[in-house]
């Protein structure tokens, strides 16, 4: 993904009052994040990563220890996390201060091709204080 591309979404995200568009897969279940990250993975996903592109600023992606190299193609600094507290931290410190993210998350599935993050996901983020919104704008 090349600087034009992130600052095409950061500009889509400041029209839409959203302080950032947050990525999540595990097991390669969201082919939008992959198609609109423009991003093949090397090898199987066999563990969560995350991806934040933030309505200013540097993007950021949190990884397991295990695939640390997962997000390697994509810009900006990558956390690592091995336990499921330190992956909490990891999200705790790529949201703070954020109010508003988009997910790929439909509400009520009303739009089920573009609910590819699964609810306990959704609810985690919320948990961290953070809104989820539909991508679905962002999206088209």
């Amino acid at each position: 993904m090349d600087a034009s591309r992130i600052r095409e979404i950061q500009r889509a995200l400041r029209e839409q009052d959203l302080d950032g568009w947050l990525f999540f897969d595990h097991h390669q279940r969201d082919a939008l994040a992959y198609r609109i990250l423009r991003f093949e993975p090397s090898r199987q996903v066999t563990r969560r990563w995350y991806y934040l592109i933030p309505s200013d600023g540097e993007t950021v992606g949190l990884v397991h220890g295990i695939e640390r190299s997962m997000l390697d193609e994509l810009p900006g600094p990558k956390l690592v996390y091995s336990s499921w507290s330190s992956q909490i931290e990891g999200l705790q410190k790529m949201l703070g201060g954020r109010r508003r993210v988009a997910m790929q998350y439909s509400p009520n599935c009303a739009i089920p091709s573009v609910s590819m993050v699964d609810g306990g996901t959704v609810e985690l983020v919320r948990n961290l204080g953070v809104e989820v919104v539909s991508s679905a704008d962002l999206v088209q």
